[in-house]
């Protein structure tokens, strides 16, 4: 089943502006060479394209070289080059300003590693870049599967299996859960090894399985460490490494006008559950485990932040906490206006903003969001 992707329209238009190199960044198996691939084949078949991906040793060999008379033979006629996977190819950034300055060619690249690939492309390629972000599947993308399915138990299956666009072409459970597994041991792990960063791989991964068994909660980094045997200034290292890997988001504070705010945490979430799940071997049905309402806070900020990020919304995310245990899952700063979400797994039951908040923030809008309603607030 191929989905549609909410970003493609935007980037077959970039591609139809002025000669510019666009970049698609997201994690490993999130549809990116798809996506590719269906875009492309929109500019009709006259159009000639040239596609290498930095897996590929000729691709690292020929782009990595910075040599324009070879690049001029070996691109001969291109109208639009394509390099997959191109954190992989040493110096791409001045290769790519090489093919733009001298050939006038249409450049588009992907990277599963945001931090990597634009270290290699910041400063030879300044101004002269546009960027798109390629998450997992957005609930908007996913919904035309579950049409003839109740919408909590497509719910359930989302935040069983998470969002990666493999696992909804997938039929049973065990196969699900093979991908996931296999998703932990090969890309992720692979991934973690090519980052000098990276001196324990291992502890990486017991690192995530400690966050995902914290989900929803204030994260400690002395804590942390203290847990792993690491300093926290590695455990800080890895933190960033995994955001940057579209592993981990984090969500800090929000403060305005209280002085019994808390800003100064964090909390980190997992941009799928299906990974998060998989770190820590459950797969089980939500009515048998203690999770689920930290399970549907964490899937419903992933969504609300893929909301503003696929339709280019700027906008700011928080929780809010105060020292005597008022809390807010979810703020949403946009516009100037704010917007708090309160996530429970079961309807009913208190569905006011807390005391506080509605004093110091009576402008804000306050939803209170569940299994039988998260829905309106994703469409």
């Amino acid at each position: 089943m191929l989905f549609t992707r909410t970003i493609a329209s935007q980037i077959q238009k970039a591609l139809q502006a002025d000669p510019r190199v666009i970049i698609i960044y997201g994690p490993r198996q999130a549809g990116k060479t798809t996506l590719i691939h269906q875009t492309t084949a929109k500019l009709g078949q006259n159009t000639k394209i040239s596609f290498f991906t930095g897996d590929d040793l000729y691709a690292q060999n020929l782009l990595g070289k910075n040599e324009l008379t070879l690049l001029k033979r070996a691109l001969a006629g291109t109208e639009l080059l394509i390099v997959d996977e191109a954190q992989r190819i040493e110096n791409i950034g001045l290769t790519l300003k090489l093919v733009l300055d001298n050939l006038g060619i249409k450049i588009l690249v992907s990277g599963s590693a945001s931090f990597d690939l634009a270290n290699k492309l910041s400063e030879p390629l300044t101004g002269r870049t546009r960027t798109f972000f390629l998450y997992p599947l957005a609930y908007k993308e996913a919904q035309e599967k579950y049409q003839q399915t109740d919408q909590k138990t497509a719910l359930e299956e989302m935040l069983r299996f998470g969002m990666y666009p493999r696992v909804h072409t997938l039929k049973s459970d065990q196969e699900k859960m093979d991908y996931l597994y296999e998703y932990i041991n090969n890309y992720l792990y692979k991934d973690l090894l090519s980052f000098n960063r990276v001196k324990k791989p291992k502890k990486v991964i017991d690192l995530l399985a400690l966050l995902a068994l914290q989900t929803g909660n204030e994260v400690s980094v002395a804590e942390l460490a203290q847990n792993l045997a690491l300093s926290q200034k590695t455990v800080a290292s890895y933190l960033d490494v995994l955001e940057k890997m579209f592993v981990l988001f984090n969500l800090r504070g929000f403060s305005r006008n209280l002085r019994k705010e808390i800003y100064k945490i964090s909390k980190y979430y997992f941009w799928d559950l299906g990974v998060r799940n998989a770190l820590i071997r459950n797969f089980n049905p939500l009515n048998l485990r203690q999770d689920a309402g930290a399970l549907l806070e964490n899937w419903f900020i992933g969504e609300r932040m893929k909301v503003a990020g696929n339709n280019f919304q700027p906008a700011n995310f928080y929780f809010w906490r105060t020292y005597d245990q008022q809390e807010i899952d979810l703020i949403e700063e946009q516009n100037g206006g704010l917007f708090a979400y309160e996530c429970k797994w079961k309807a009913g039951g208190k569905e006011k903003a807390p005391k506080d908040w509605a004093r110091t923030y009576g402008r804000a809008k306050f939803s209170f969001v569940n299994a039988e309603n998260y829905f309106q607030y994703l469409t």
